[in-house]
C-alpha cells in the first residue's frame, strides 16, 4: 500500500538508490500471452502497441527483479539518446525444461516514434531531437528451436521497403511489416531540421 511504501522508505534498508549505465540496447518486454482460445477454439494471438512496452522507461513503471538472496524493484529512464537506438522485444524465456516463445504482435509505426515522454527533465530540455524512424525490423518466425529469422531492411535512396531471407530479396509494404513477430528493431534518429540552417550578417 502506499502509506506502508512511505514508511519503509524512511528507512535504511529501503532507501532508493539510483546508478547511470550505458546501454547498447533496450530490452522491451511483452505482456504474459493468455492461454485461451475464443469461440472458433482458435488460439487467440494478443497484441500490444509499442508504446505500452516502452513504458517500462517512463521513470514510474516499476519491474520487479528476483535474486536467490533478494528481490528488488527498479524504474528505468533515459538521459541521452544516441544516433541509432536498438530494441530487443523480449519474445523467449527460457525455464528449467525448455524455451517458451511469446508470440503477441507489437504494433508500432513505421515512422515518428517520439521518445521524449522517456527522458528525464534535464534530458527533456537539452535533446532537441526526440524522434525516430525504422530502418531494419527482424522477424523470428516458427518455433524457438525450429524456427528461422527474416530481416525488414529500408533503402534509404529510395524510401523502399525490402524483405531478405538468406539469398532471396523482395518488395514488401510498409504496413505488412507491422503484422510480423518483430524480434530486433533499429531506429534511426531523424536529423533536425535546423542543422543545415544558417544565418548570413
Amino acid at each position: 500500500l502506499p502509506e506502508e511504501k512511505e514508511v519503509l522508505l524512511q528507512t535504511e534498508e529501503y532507501q532508493e538508490q539510483m546508478s547511470e549505465s550505458t546501454f547498447l540496447f533496450l530490452t522491451l518486454d511483452l505482456p504474459t500471452a493468455p492461454l485461451y482460445k475464443d469461440e472458433k477454439e482458435q488460439l487467440i494471438i494478443p497484441q500490444v502497441p509499442l508504446f505500452n512496452i516502452l513504458g517500462k522507461f517512463n521513470g514510474n513503471a516499476e519491474k520487479e527483479y528476483k535474486t536467490y538472496k533478494e528481490n528488488f524493484l527498479k524504474r528505468f529512464q533515459l538521459t541521452k539518446l544516441p544516433p541509432y537506438l536498438i530494441f530487443c522485444i523480449k519474445r523467449f524465456t527460457k525455464n528449467n525444461f525448455f524455451v517458451e516463445k511469446n508470440p503477441t504482435i507489437v504494433n508500432f509505426p513505421i515512422t515518428n516514434v517520439d521518445l521524449s515522454e522517456y527522458l528525464t527533465e534535464e534530458a527533456q530540455a537539452t535533446e532537441k531531437n526526440t524522434s525516430y524512424d525504422l530502418v531494419a525490423n527482424i522477424v523470428h518466425d516458427g518455433k524457438p528451436s525450429e524456427g528461422s529469422y527474416r530481416i525488414h531492411v529500408l533503402h534509404h535512396g529510395t524510401g523502399k521497403w525490402y524483405e531478405m531471407q538468406d539469398l532471396q530479396v523482395i518488395d514488401i509494404l510498409p504496413q505488412m511489416i507491422t503484422l510480423s513477430e518483430a524480434y530486433i528493431q533499429i531506429w534511426k534518429r531523424q536529423e533536425s531540421s535546423d542543422t543545415n540552417n544558417h544565418r548570413e550578417v
